[in-house]
């Protein structure tokens, strides 16, 4: 009697992308093991879609950007594969963690969902605490078993109808490119941060504006070990800080737009 094979898993492998230029090529590279590659770009200016446009592993669409979660929404409905690993694109694969990928999707007792703990790259260098010691996220599962929730618009989150295990291997997180990029990208975060908060009717208090940021970077500075990192640790734990201060700026703008627009329409 013949011996039976289960059929080898195939892969998708997903990106959002805006203004990627200078990382999107390593990330590529990457993870061109996976059967498919789907990057849906924001459209970029800096080159990132004319690159994408000449991979031939890789399938771009460009779609306008709501926000995180509607964006990964829209990556996920393109997948033709069910199992799916999203990477940023600043993030990279190494070889064992591809080793390990190919392996659990392959294993017949896989869970429907794995988590990624993450090695951050501030520039060229690691950076070992500030807060991201334990920073993890869901990245690679099966697209049958899951959906990001519409409760977060950044850092979204990902409902698992099943089991979430965790992968050993890490994956390589370019997270700072320079200070005006970071600080763009923790700024934008924040104001995200801050339509979450309109929407959930929370109010802006002058306290929180002070408190927040304050407490924030202490926590990541001091109880998160941010000092350790020494000048790297500074900068990452003072412009996380910052986009909490952005947060509530943004709120009470938000606000005050808002109570503009209801007293136009007032008869």
């Amino acid at each position: 009697m013949a011996e039976m094979h289960t059929p080898k898993q195939k892969l998708s492998a997903l990106i959002i992308t805006y203004n990627e230029i200078g990382y999107i090529e390593r990330c590529i590279e990457s993870i061109s093991f996976a059967d498919e590659i789907i990057v849906v770009d924001s459209y970029s200016t800096d080159g990132t879609y004319e690159f994408l446009s000449k991979q031939p592993n890789v399938k771009v669409i460009q779609n306008p950007f709501a926000n995180f979660t509607a964006q990964k929404s829209y990556a996920l409905e393109q997948a033709a594969n069910d199992w799916v690993l999203f990477v940023d694109a600043d993030e990279v694969v190494t070889p064992n963690l591809e080793t390990e990928i190919v392996s659990t999707i392959n294993d017949p007792k896989a869970c429907e969902a794995y988590w990624f703990y993450r090695t951050f790259m501030f520039q060229n260098q690691r950076l070992n605490f500030s807060g991201w010691q334990t920073d993890k996220n869901h990245r690679l599962f099966k697209k049958s078993k899951v959906k990001f929730t519409d409760a977060k618009l950044v850092h979204e989150t990902l409902e698992v109808d099943g089991n979430s295990c965790i992968l050993k291997e890490k994956l390589t997180h370019y997270c700072y490119k320079d200070f005006e990029d970071y600080k763009s990208k923790m700024l934008h975060y924040g104001r995200l941060k801050a339509k979450e908060a309109f929407y959930k009717e929370k109010r802006f208090n002058y306290f929180l504006l002070v408190f927040k940021p304050l407490w924030k970077f202490l926590y990541q500075f001091v109880l998160r070990l941010g000092f350790l990192d020494g000048k790297k640790g500074i900068t990452v734990c003072y412009l996380n800080a910052l986009s909490t201060l952005e947060r509530y700026r943004e709120l009470k703008r938000l606000e005050k737009k808002n109570e503009l627009a209801y007293y136009l329409v007032m008869p």
